[in-house]
């Protein structure tokens, strides 16, 4: 037996089972003011799926806010991917591993089955790998072929501390202040075009930016 191998294997499943419980003991600090949350309540009220979408770097929050509702989750098949799955499944989530690079047609078809049927859908547009912000086809495609509205959640922390990663992960300090803005439920005809369907994808790029800047503005909420 390699010991050294051996140790290290705890020390990793040891490090896992502690991420999820310091982040929740991280996230029950954070003071969380939310806008327009009366436009997922509505959905739910009226039991209807949606797609719920916003940037990779932003996700601890909005992850943790929607804990223990059986949502469907899309998540890569990255190592990174992996933790975030153990972290889902403790929050009650229903994990899809797959990405635009890596099981991404599989991976949509089955995020597509679950918002007809039985789950709303939330996804990283920009992730795994991005490029920052910038807005890939799932999350729309999925709306429009699921038949369902996406909304689109702008995150801010007043106090963060960046990763040095591709998307400059952030993650809130003890005590933060959060800012969480949703999106009206926008619709995506299936009838629509390949030119009109890369022109919402477009703009929902730019609502989420937008949603973005106005979340990273701690004079907005009060």
């Amino acid at each position: 037996m390699d010991i050294k191998k051996y140790k290290r294997e705890i020390l990793r499943l040891a490090g896992n089972m502690l991420l999820h419980k310091a982040i929740t003991a991280l996230c029950r600090t954070l003071s969380i003011n939310i806008k327009n949350e009366e436009a997922v309540r509505k959905l739910a009220e009226e039991n209807k799926n949606y797609v719920l979408a916003f940037w990779h770097g932003t996700m601890l929050v909005p992850w943790y806010i929607n804990r223990g509702l059986k949502f469907t989750a899309l998540v890569s098949r990255s190592k990174d991917g992996a933790l975030l799955d153990k972290i889902l499944n403790k929050w009650d989530y229903q994990v899809v591993r797959g990405s635009s690079h890596t099981g991404g047609s599989v991976a949509l078809g089955m995020l597509v089955d679950y918002a007809r049927d039985e789950k709303t859908v939330v996804i990283t547009p920009d992730g795994p790998r991005g490029p920052k912000h910038k807005l890939k086809a799932g999350a729309v495609i999925t709306a429009r072929r699921a038949n369902v509205p996406l909304v689109l959640l702008g995150v801010g922390y007043n106090k963060k501390r960046n990763l040095n990663s591709w998307d400059r992960f952030e993650i809130p300090k003890f005590f933060s202040k959060v800012n969480l803005i949703f999106s009206d439920p926008i619709y995506v005809s299936a009838d629509l075009s390949f030119e009109d369907t890369s022109k919402i994808i477009g703009e929902c790029e730019l609502k989420l930016n937008e949603l973005q800047t106005e979340a990273d503005c701690f004079n907005v909420i009060s």
